[in-house]
């Protein structure tokens, strides 16, 4: 089963558990590439690098998927895109703490935020960014 096979506002725990897992992808391959691109002095600086990078991805992931659900059951309207970019907002401040920057956070919150919103409104409308390759 799918993220966007459960209804919105429901099932948060399983919800919040696929985007920990998508985000804890994303920054493997991200720390992988950054590994390769700028190359540590050793092992344990590479590992403690990719930690780093993947834990926190995964935890942006399970606080989108966790402030989005209960956004959803708190204001609700399930369907409503505000709740994704709450979600994506809510990851970017938690980003921001963790720079300690007030000003990543902000940028990361709008930037998460309006890319969250538009893709639960594409998802909606069904938009379509590739279609079929023409023959």
């Amino acid at each position: 089963m799918g993220y966007w096979d459960l209804p919105e506002g429901t099932a948060c725990v399983e919800k919040t558990w696929i985007t920990t897992k998508l985000a804890t992808a994303l920054g493997l391959v991200g720390s992988a590439y950054q590994i390769v691109v700028f190359q540590p002095d050793s092992a344990l600086a590479a590992v403690q690098r990719a930690t780093n990078t993947t834990v926190t991805m995964a935890t942006m992931g399970a606080i989108f998927g966790m402030a989005t659900c209960l956004s959803a059951q708190a204001r609700e309207a399930p369907d409503d895109p505000l709740n994704y970019f709450i979600g994506g907002c809510a990851s970017g401040i938690f980003l921001g703490a963790k720079t300690h920057s007030a000003m990543t956070g902000t940028s990361a919150c709008l930037g998460l935020g309006t890319l969250a919103f538009f893709t639960k409104i594409s998802k909606m409308e069904g938009w379509k960014l590739v279609g079929p390759p023409k023959l």
